[in-house]
């Protein structure tokens, strides 16, 4: 999701600064006005005519050790030949950099760009379908396998005390806390073995995976929000975001395409599968704690994109919170 408010900013000084710890084209930095920012800042250039992403964030944003742990996991993704992106040493040969700016401390990588274009830009015929729900199925299959890494990324139960501390800090002890409460309690009776439970994208929603259409196989990015979580997590994310991209009469059909793409590659837990409102509802409070937060800074004066988008997100914890206490049941 989203940084604190202050660094959604655009800021191709910083950029450039943190840029020169790699090797780039001059000539590519006018491409920097094609940047984007939210849970990181990304800034496109060339590299010896290569596109590239710079991404970067404060150090406040971030755990290093989960960042750390997330190259550690795309390195041992590519050993295995997945399709996923690649990282770009700097000039003293590190794939990730920690630099002291004049905006403060911040954590940088450079990334090549995969090849393809977003599914989010494609048609949704059976055949990207397939190779979409492939492409989870094979990557879970290869987390499912990777086992004492080095660094190790966070699990769902740190990220539950994260919203915790988060919550508290904002001095929101009633409706979220108890939806906190509720999930604790359930994932705590949930099974976890090697088969249902590992290192997850998180994030696997159309415009982080590529489509390719000349191999028929699909490129992923940003592993920037990976954690230990049930697989099925990145199963309920993936067709929640398809339901923005499909028609409702044609969603049936999608996810019955994309779960036989997915159970090519890997079983599916279908028990899980069978109570996908909680996985939900974990997605949905995890959201509301990393908007809030974001929220929590106001300035007089602000520019006319930035109170539309505090209306926007104000409007989101509204929606959010209307699913907080529920009693967790298994889907009809």
């Amino acid at each position: 999701m989203m940084m604190k408010l202050r660094h959604l900013f655009d800021n191709p000084n910083l950029a450039q600064m943190l840029l020169d710890n790699w090797d780039y084209d001059e000539s590519s930095l006018e491409m920097f006005q094609y940047y984007r920012i939210s849970a990181n800042a990304t800034y496109p250039f060339r590299r010896n005519g290569e596109a590239c992403l710079l991404r970067f964030s404060p150090t406040s944003e971030k755990l290093k050790e989960n960042m750390v742990a997330e190259l550690e996991f795309i390195g041992y993704l590519r050993s295995k030949q997945y399709n996923v992106l690649e990282p770009v040493r700097s000039t003293t040969g590190d794939e990730l950099i920690q630099k002291s700016t004049p905006w403060g401390e911040y954590y940088a990588s450079v990334f090549k760009q995969v090849r393809g274009k977003p599914i989010s830009e494609s048609s949704f015929d059976s055949g990207l379908l397939f190779a979409y729900g492939a492409s989870l199925g094979h990557l879970h299959k290869l987390s499912s396998e990777y086992i004492n890494p080095k660094n190790k990324r966070w699990t769902h139960a740190d990220v539950l005390d994260w919203v915790e501390k988060t919550l508290a800090c904002l001095g929101q002890d009633g409706s979220p806390m108890n939806e906190l409460k509720i999930l604790r309690e359930y994932f705590s009776t949930l099974q976890i073995n090697q088969g249902n439970y590992g290192l997850i994208h998180y994030d696997f929603e159309p415009d982080n995976v590529f489509y390719d259409d000349s191999t028929k196989s699909c490129s992923v990015i940003d592993f920037d929000d990976a954690m230990y979580h049930w697989y099925v997590m990145d199963v309920v994310q993936a067709l929640d975001s398809l339901k923005s991209e499909i028609s409702e009469d044609e969603f049936p059909r999608t996810e019955a395409i994309f779960i036989e793409g997915y159970g090519s590659k890997f079983d599916i837990d279908h028990d899980l599968l069978a109570i996908t409102s909680v996985f939900g509802r974990f997605a949905n409070l995890y959201r509301y704690a990393r908007i809030a937060r974001s929220l929590e800074e106001r300035w007089e004066n602000e520019p006319e994109w930035l109170v539309k988008l505090r209306s926007r997100l104000n409007g989101f914890l509204g929606n959010a919170s209307e699913q907080f206490g529920k009693q967790v049941r298994l889907e009809a």
